[in-house]
Protein backbone atom coordinates (compact mmCIF):
# COMPACT_ATOMS: atom_id res chain seq x y z
CA UNK A 1 0.00 0.00 0.00
CA UNK A 2 2.92 1.99 -0.05
CA UNK A 3 2.55 5.02 -3.01
CA UNK A 4 4.24 8.65 -3.34
CA UNK A 5 4.03 10.96 -6.13
CA UNK A 6 5.39 10.71 -9.44
CA UNK A 7 5.85 12.82 -12.58
CA UNK A 8 4.18 11.29 -15.71
CA UNK A 9 4.58 13.47 -18.68
CA UNK A 10 7.61 14.04 -20.60
CA UNK A 11 9.29 17.87 -21.44
CA UNK A 12 6.84 19.61 -18.98
CA UNK A 13 6.44 21.72 -16.06
CA UNK A 14 5.53 20.64 -12.32
CA UNK A 15 3.56 22.36 -9.72
CA UNK A 16 1.96 20.55 -6.52
CA UNK A 17 2.28 21.57 -3.15
CA UNK A 18 0.41 20.54 0.18
CA UNK A 19 -0.01 21.92 3.60
CA UNK A 20 1.98 21.05 6.78
CA UNK A 21 -0.21 19.51 10.01
CA UNK A 22 1.59 21.84 11.81
CA UNK A 23 3.06 25.56 10.98
CA UNK A 24 7.17 24.88 11.44
CA UNK A 25 8.97 28.37 12.96
CA UNK A 26 12.35 28.20 13.00
CA UNK A 27 13.49 28.57 16.96
CA UNK A 28 15.90 26.88 19.50
CA UNK A 29 15.36 23.50 17.70
CA UNK A 30 16.86 22.31 14.51
CA UNK A 31 15.13 22.16 11.70
CA UNK A 32 15.01 19.02 9.18
CA UNK A 33 13.91 18.58 5.75
CA UNK A 34 13.65 15.30 4.73
CA UNK A 35 12.31 12.98 1.75
CA UNK A 36 13.18 10.40 -1.18
CA UNK A 37 13.98 10.54 -4.50
CA UNK A 38 13.83 7.65 -7.44
CA UNK A 39 14.66 7.91 -11.02
CA UNK A 40 13.43 5.15 -12.58
CA UNK A 41 13.75 6.56 -16.09
CA UNK A 42 17.20 7.27 -15.88
CA UNK A 43 16.67 10.96 -15.56
CA UNK A 44 18.87 13.11 -18.07
CA UNK A 45 17.77 16.32 -17.61
CA UNK A 46 14.95 17.62 -15.01
CA UNK A 47 14.62 18.53 -11.14
CA UNK A 48 13.97 16.86 -8.25
CA UNK A 49 13.75 19.00 -5.20
CA UNK A 50 11.41 20.06 -2.81
CA UNK A 51 10.50 23.44 -1.25
CA UNK A 52 9.41 24.72 1.75
CA UNK A 53 7.18 27.85 1.87
CA UNK A 54 6.43 30.46 4.23
CA UNK A 55 3.21 32.20 5.17
CA UNK A 56 0.10 32.22 3.14
CA UNK A 57 0.14 30.43 -0.16
CA UNK A 58 -1.83 30.10 -3.18
CA UNK A 59 -2.01 26.23 -3.71
CA UNK A 60 -3.75 27.08 -7.42
CA UNK A 61 -1.40 29.42 -8.39
CA UNK A 62 2.23 27.91 -7.17
CA UNK A 63 4.92 28.01 -9.22
CA UNK A 64 8.31 29.72 -10.16
CA UNK A 65 7.18 32.84 -8.53
CA UNK A 66 6.21 31.75 -5.42
CA UNK A 67 8.53 32.54 -2.10
CA UNK A 68 10.00 29.98 -0.58
CA UNK A 69 12.12 29.50 2.73
CA UNK A 70 14.48 26.11 1.55
CA UNK A 71 14.67 24.45 -2.18
CA UNK A 72 16.87 21.47 -1.53
CA UNK A 73 17.57 18.10 -3.61
CA UNK A 74 18.90 16.45 -6.76
CA UNK A 75 18.87 18.77 -10.18
CA UNK A 76 20.63 16.67 -13.17
CA UNK A 77 20.87 18.28 -16.56
CA UNK A 78 23.70 16.53 -18.44
CA UNK A 79 26.99 15.23 -18.19
CA UNK A 80 27.85 18.49 -16.37
CA UNK A 81 25.21 19.72 -13.75
CA UNK A 82 24.78 16.83 -11.52
CA UNK A 83 23.88 18.53 -8.08
CA UNK A 84 22.38 18.83 -4.91
CA UNK A 85 20.46 22.24 -4.76
CA UNK A 86 20.78 23.93 -1.20
CA UNK A 87 19.49 27.38 -1.40
CA UNK A 88 17.79 28.83 2.11
CA UNK A 89 16.12 32.08 2.27
CA UNK A 90 18.26 35.36 4.18
CA UNK A 91 15.61 37.39 6.46
CA UNK A 92 18.38 39.79 6.50
CA UNK A 93 18.53 40.53 2.56
CA UNK A 94 15.39 39.28 1.91
CA UNK A 95 16.98 36.94 -1.08
CA UNK A 96 17.83 33.39 -1.71
CA UNK A 97 21.12 32.00 -1.31
CA UNK A 98 22.85 29.44 -3.02
CA UNK A 99 25.13 26.77 -1.72
CA UNK A 100 28.72 28.46 -2.54
CA UNK A 101 29.84 25.10 -3.55
CA UNK A 102 28.22 22.25 -5.53
CA UNK A 103 27.12 19.40 -3.37
CA UNK A 104 27.39 15.96 -5.20
CA UNK A 105 24.21 13.93 -5.90
CA UNK A 106 23.21 10.37 -6.96
CA UNK A 107 22.01 9.63 -10.52
CA UNK A 108 21.25 5.74 -10.43
CA UNK A 109 17.79 4.38 -10.97
CA UNK A 110 17.63 3.57 -7.28
CA UNK A 111 15.39 5.38 -4.28
CA UNK A 112 17.82 7.77 -2.47
CA UNK A 113 16.96 9.35 0.87
CA UNK A 114 18.39 12.89 0.98
CA UNK A 115 18.16 15.01 4.51
CA UNK A 116 19.06 18.98 5.27
CA UNK A 117 19.29 19.84 8.55
CA UNK A 118 19.72 23.41 9.61
CA UNK A 119 21.05 24.25 13.54
CA UNK A 120 20.43 26.98 16.16
CA UNK A 121 23.87 27.19 16.06
CA UNK A 122 23.98 28.79 12.40
CA UNK A 123 25.71 25.36 11.39
CA UNK A 124 24.04 23.01 8.16
CA UNK A 125 24.42 19.10 7.29
CA UNK A 126 23.86 17.43 4.72
CA UNK A 127 22.73 13.78 3.91
CA UNK A 128 21.98 11.30 1.32
CA UNK A 129 20.99 8.10 2.45
CA UNK A 130 21.43 8.93 6.12
CA UNK A 131 25.76 9.50 5.29
CA UNK A 132 26.79 13.08 6.16
CA UNK A 133 28.17 14.80 2.61
CA UNK A 134 28.66 18.43 3.50
CA UNK A 135 28.19 20.05 7.11
CA UNK A 136 29.32 23.69 7.71
CA UNK A 137 28.73 27.13 8.87
CA UNK A 138 26.02 28.84 7.17
CA UNK A 139 28.37 31.77 7.28
CA UNK A 140 31.08 30.30 5.79
CA UNK A 141 29.21 28.10 3.07
CA UNK A 142 26.34 31.09 1.96
CA UNK A 143 26.55 34.86 1.53
CA UNK A 144 24.25 35.77 4.44
CA UNK A 145 26.54 38.19 5.76
CA UNK A 146 28.66 40.71 4.50
CA UNK A 147 32.53 40.40 3.55
CA UNK A 148 34.67 41.21 6.55
CA UNK A 149 37.11 43.28 4.88
CA UNK A 150 36.90 45.40 1.77
CA UNK A 151 39.01 47.35 0.06
CA UNK A 152 40.46 51.20 1.40
CA UNK A 153 38.86 53.32 -0.77
CA UNK A 154 41.04 55.75 0.28
CA UNK A 155 44.18 53.99 -0.87
CA UNK A 156 45.20 54.02 -4.48
CA UNK A 157 48.99 52.74 -6.17
CA UNK A 158 51.27 55.23 -5.51
CA UNK A 159 52.52 56.73 -9.05
CA UNK A 160 56.23 56.17 -8.52
CA UNK A 161 55.06 52.38 -7.92
CA UNK A 162 57.35 50.15 -10.50
CA UNK A 163 55.02 47.04 -11.37
CA UNK A 164 57.63 46.06 -14.27
CA UNK A 165 59.49 43.29 -13.35
CA UNK A 166 61.71 42.84 -16.23
CA UNK A 167 63.52 46.00 -18.11
CA UNK A 168 65.42 45.65 -21.44
CA UNK A 169 68.96 45.47 -21.02
CA UNK A 170 70.47 48.63 -21.76
CA UNK A 171 74.16 46.96 -22.34
CA UNK A 172 72.11 45.18 -25.13
CA UNK A 173 73.43 46.04 -28.62
CA UNK A 174 72.37 44.94 -31.85
CA UNK A 175 74.64 43.33 -33.71
CA UNK A 176 76.16 44.82 -36.92
CA UNK A 177 74.40 43.83 -40.26
CA UNK A 178 71.45 42.28 -37.92
CA UNK A 179 68.84 43.94 -40.44
CA UNK A 180 70.70 42.80 -43.93
CA UNK A 181 69.69 39.26 -43.08
CA UNK A 182 66.53 38.44 -45.40
CA UNK A 183 63.82 36.28 -44.27
CA UNK A 184 63.98 34.10 -47.24
CA UNK A 185 66.55 32.70 -48.99
CA UNK A 186 66.88 31.14 -52.28
CA UNK A 187 66.97 27.00 -51.80
CA UNK A 188 70.33 26.09 -51.72
CA UNK A 189 69.89 22.54 -52.53
CA UNK A 190 67.54 23.24 -55.60
CA UNK A 191 68.88 22.44 -59.12
CA UNK A 192 67.09 23.48 -62.75
CA UNK A 193 65.06 21.06 -64.28
CA UNK A 194 66.80 19.06 -67.20
CA UNK A 195 63.83 20.10 -69.20
CA UNK A 196 64.39 23.63 -68.18
CA UNK A 197 64.10 25.80 -71.34
CA UNK A 198 65.58 29.13 -70.91
CA UNK A 199 64.11 30.77 -73.96
CA UNK A 200 60.61 29.16 -73.26
CA UNK A 201 60.67 29.21 -69.80
CA UNK A 202 62.48 32.70 -68.50
CA UNK A 203 65.74 32.25 -66.62
CA UNK A 204 65.39 29.67 -64.03
CA UNK A 205 65.39 30.99 -60.10
CA UNK A 206 65.77 28.79 -57.46
CA UNK A 207 62.86 28.60 -55.20
CA UNK A 208 62.65 30.45 -51.81
CA UNK A 209 63.23 28.62 -48.42
CA UNK A 210 63.26 30.56 -44.85
CA UNK A 211 66.35 31.44 -44.06
CA UNK A 212 67.44 29.90 -40.64
CA UNK A 213 69.54 32.67 -39.96
CA UNK A 214 66.84 35.34 -39.88
CA UNK A 215 65.91 35.77 -36.27
CA UNK A 216 63.04 38.28 -36.87
CA UNK A 217 63.36 42.19 -35.59
CA UNK A 218 65.53 42.76 -33.47
CA UNK A 219 65.49 43.41 -29.17
CA UNK A 220 67.31 43.81 -26.41
CA UNK A 221 67.52 41.04 -23.94
CA UNK A 222 65.38 41.40 -20.62
CA UNK A 223 66.99 41.31 -17.40
CA UNK A 224 65.28 41.69 -13.75
CA UNK A 225 64.77 45.56 -13.11
CA UNK A 226 66.42 46.12 -10.15
CA UNK A 227 63.66 49.01 -9.16
CA UNK A 228 60.46 46.50 -9.00
CA UNK A 229 58.85 46.34 -5.98
CA UNK A 230 56.44 43.79 -6.52
CA UNK A 231 53.06 43.48 -7.71
CA UNK A 232 51.09 46.24 -6.23
CA UNK A 233 48.41 44.89 -3.52
CA UNK A 234 45.27 46.94 -3.06
CA UNK A 235 45.10 47.50 1.04
CA UNK A 236 41.94 45.79 3.14
CA UNK A 237 39.84 47.40 5.94
CA UNK A 238 37.12 46.09 8.24
CA UNK A 239 34.21 46.51 6.46
CA UNK A 240 32.36 49.04 8.32
CA UNK A 241 28.82 47.14 7.14
CA UNK A 242 29.60 43.76 8.51
CA UNK A 243 27.70 42.30 11.53
CA UNK A 244 27.60 38.91 12.81
CA UNK A 245 23.85 37.52 11.90
CA UNK A 246 22.65 35.09 14.99
CA UNK A 247 19.61 34.30 13.29
CA UNK A 248 20.76 33.04 10.12
CA UNK A 249 19.50 30.21 10.49
CA UNK A 250 15.32 31.19 10.89
CA UNK A 251 14.53 30.59 7.56
CA UNK A 252 11.39 29.58 8.72
CA UNK A 253 11.12 32.87 11.65
CA UNK A 254 7.40 33.72 10.22
CA UNK A 255 6.80 30.19 10.00
CA UNK A 256 6.58 27.80 7.14
CA UNK A 257 3.37 26.11 6.46
CA UNK A 258 3.57 24.07 2.68
CA UNK A 259 5.75 21.74 1.40
CA UNK A 260 5.86 22.00 -2.85
CA UNK A 261 7.47 20.09 -5.63
CA UNK A 262 7.90 22.87 -8.54
CA UNK A 263 10.00 21.07 -11.23
CA UNK A 264 10.92 21.00 -15.03
CA UNK A 265 11.77 17.55 -16.55
CA UNK A 266 12.54 16.70 -19.87
CA UNK A 267 12.35 12.69 -18.99
CA UNK A 268 9.64 11.94 -16.14
CA UNK A 269 9.12 9.03 -14.28
CA UNK A 270 10.81 10.37 -11.01
CA UNK A 271 9.26 8.81 -7.59
CA UNK A 272 9.02 11.36 -4.84
CA UNK A 273 7.90 10.08 -0.99
CA UNK A 274 8.83 9.91 2.73
CA UNK A 275 8.45 13.49 2.98
CA UNK A 276 9.11 14.78 6.96
CA UNK A 277 9.59 18.07 8.43
CA UNK A 278 10.48 18.33 11.83
CA UNK A 279 12.80 20.12 14.20
CA UNK A 280 14.49 16.72 15.46
CA UNK A 281 17.13 14.92 13.47
CA UNK A 282 16.43 12.01 15.37
CA UNK A 283 13.07 11.81 14.54
CA UNK A 284 13.52 11.66 11.16
CA UNK A 285 16.01 8.99 11.30
CA UNK A 286 13.41 7.03 13.09
CA UNK A 287 10.80 7.83 10.28
CA UNK A 288 13.39 7.13 7.38
CA UNK A 289 14.06 3.78 9.46
CA UNK A 290 10.11 2.57 9.17
CA UNK A 291 9.87 4.02 5.46
CA UNK A 292 12.80 4.01 3.43
CA UNK A 293 15.19 1.83 4.87
CA UNK A 294 12.62 -0.84 5.03
CA UNK A 295 12.20 -0.84 1.62
CA UNK A 296 15.88 0.18 0.09
CA UNK A 297 17.58 -3.52 0.82
CA UNK A 298 14.82 -5.61 -1.00
CA UNK A 299 15.19 -2.75 -3.82
CA UNK A 300 18.60 -3.19 -4.18
CA UNK A 301 17.96 -7.15 -4.19
CA UNK A 302 15.41 -6.78 -6.72
CA UNK A 303 18.07 -4.60 -8.96
CA UNK A 304 20.88 -6.12 -8.85
CA UNK A 305 19.08 -9.26 -10.13
CA UNK A 306 17.18 -7.60 -12.80
CA UNK A 307 20.63 -5.94 -14.01
CA UNK A 308 21.97 -9.97 -13.78
CA UNK A 309 18.93 -10.74 -16.13
CA UNK A 310 19.54 -8.15 -18.15
CA UNK A 311 23.13 -8.85 -18.72
CA UNK A 312 22.81 -12.87 -19.09
CA UNK A 313 20.35 -11.91 -21.73
CA UNK A 314 22.92 -9.74 -23.86
CA UNK A 315 25.19 -12.60 -23.47
CA UNK A 316 22.97 -14.86 -24.98
CA UNK A 317 22.30 -12.82 -28.03
CA UNK A 318 26.05 -12.17 -28.50
CA UNK A 319 25.97 -15.88 -28.62
CA UNK A 320 23.87 -16.13 -30.66
CA UNK A 321 25.08 -13.36 -32.92
CA UNK A 322 28.36 -15.65 -33.18
CA UNK A 323 27.10 -18.75 -33.61
CA UNK A 324 24.83 -17.60 -36.81
CA UNK A 325 28.03 -16.14 -38.19
CA UNK A 326 29.50 -19.41 -37.67
CA UNK A 327 26.80 -20.99 -39.58
CA UNK A 328 26.90 -17.84 -42.66
CA UNK A 329 30.51 -18.59 -42.71
CA UNK A 330 29.80 -22.78 -43.02
CA UNK A 331 27.38 -22.00 -45.61
CA UNK A 332 29.52 -20.00 -47.20
CA UNK A 333 32.46 -22.83 -47.46
CA UNK A 334 29.74 -25.30 -48.82
CA UNK A 335 28.92 -22.76 -51.84
CA UNK A 336 32.48 -22.57 -52.68
CA UNK A 337 32.94 -26.32 -51.91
Amino acid sequence: DDKGIQTSEDARFYGISAKMDKTFTSGDKELVLQYSVKHEQNLDCGGAYIKLLPGKVDQPKFGGDTPYSIMFGPDICGSSNKRTHVILHSNAKDENILIKKDVNTETDDLTHLYTLVIRPDNTFEVLIDNKSVRSGKLDEEFDFLAEKEIMDPEASKPEDWVDEAKIPDPEDKKPDGYDDIPEEIPDPDASKPDDWDDEDDGEWEAPMIDNPDYKGPWSPKMIDNPDYKGKWVHPMIPNPEYSYDDSMYKVCKDGCTHVGFELWQVKTGTLFDDIIVTDSLEEAQKFAEETFFKKSGDEKKMYDKIQEEKKAAEMADMGEAGDMGDMEDLDGFEDEF
